[in-house]
């Protein structure tokens, strides 16, 4: 004779649900750990860190049977802004897209995943900064060592996230293209471009310090400070983010489409870029607007 567990409106009969729930603490850390371990093949190590961190804070809205007012209540009640109570919603919407998707093996009818009935946070749509190229040549002016000015000169060229920068190997660059292999977001191999100047301050430093492992010396936490250095001597907003920004603004005024940016960036599709690049707008629309009113 089977058994079965009323949970809220719904009764189970699978034995495995029956397990989970009767010891809801210990199986929604379970939960968790299966939903990683599905994502693991196609997700970076910081994404898959991202999910990790958030979900297992929120482990007490990890149920078969939560409903949407619980995490509703729960996202307006957390004492962070709007962008981290974002975070935690895109963490719950993945999990339980994946919880009511036929990939997590509970056969849940997907009609009622509680996230669709679960607004998103609003959050503050600011226009956040860039790095011009002005900025550029006065960060490199600024910076005392030739690790320090190729870190900056890099960023600049090649739109690199911060972990793609600190996992630059010797190998990895192709000096007649110009161009660097790199492992981006989502685990895909992409090529990254350079001009020939930075060339010349890779070379240059390569050359002083031989051709070990990590060409910078210090990890990607040693490259958050050096900017934080720079940021902090020269009143310049300068994080891989801004320079990521820059890369795509600076590109798109000398007139690159949104989509060769997308692919030199290693973006996966426009939205990001065209975020990125609104800001353009404005400004050019001042400097017109100065033009006339002077």
């Amino acid at each position: 004779m089977g058994i079965s567990l009323a949970v809220g409106q719904r009764t189970l009969n699978n034995p495995k649900q029956i397990r989970l729930v009767s010891n809801n603490y210990t199986s929604s850390f379970g939960l968790v750990s299966k939903f990683l371990k599905s994502r693991r093949q196609g997700l970076s190590k910081e994404t898959i860190k991202f999910y990790n961190g958030y979900l297992n804070r929120a482990v007490g809205l990890i149920s078969f049977n939560i409903k949407a007012d619980t995490i509703a209540n729960f996202l307006s009640k957390l004492q962070c802004g709007n962008g981290g109570k974002h975070a935690y919603f895109r963490a719950l919407r993945a999990f339980y897209s994946w919880f009511y998707s036929r990939k997590s093996g509970y056969n849940l009818n997907p009609q009622d995943n509680p996230m669709l009935l679960v607004d998103a946070p609003r959050v503050e749509k600011r226009l956040m900064p860039s790095v011009t190229e002005q900025q550029v040549t006065d960060l490199i002016n600024s910076a005392n060592t030739l690790r320090d000015k190729c870190v900056i000169s890099l960023l600049a060229d090649s739109g690199m996230r911060l972990t793609e920068l600190a996992n630059i190997k010797v190998t990895d660059i192709d000096w007649e293209t110009c161009t660097i292999k790199i492992w981006g977001k989502g685990n895909k191999q992409r090529k990254a471009p350079f001009t020939e100047g930075t060339a010349i301050l890779l070379k240059t430093l390569i050359a002083e310090n031989g051709t070990s492992a990590n060409i910078w010396g210090i990890n990607k936490f040693g490259i958050q400070k050096l900017l934080k250095r720079l940021r902090e001597g020269t009143g310049i907003s300068c994080n891989p983010h801004s320079f990521r920004r820059g890369f795509a603004c600076n590109l798109h005024r000398k007139g690159l489409s949104t989509l060769d940016i997308m692919h030199l960036g290693g973006w996966s599709d426009l939205s990001m870029v065209l975020r990125y690049t609104k800001s353009i707008t404005f400004e050019d629309c001042l400097e017109h607007y100065k033009r006339v009113i002077n």
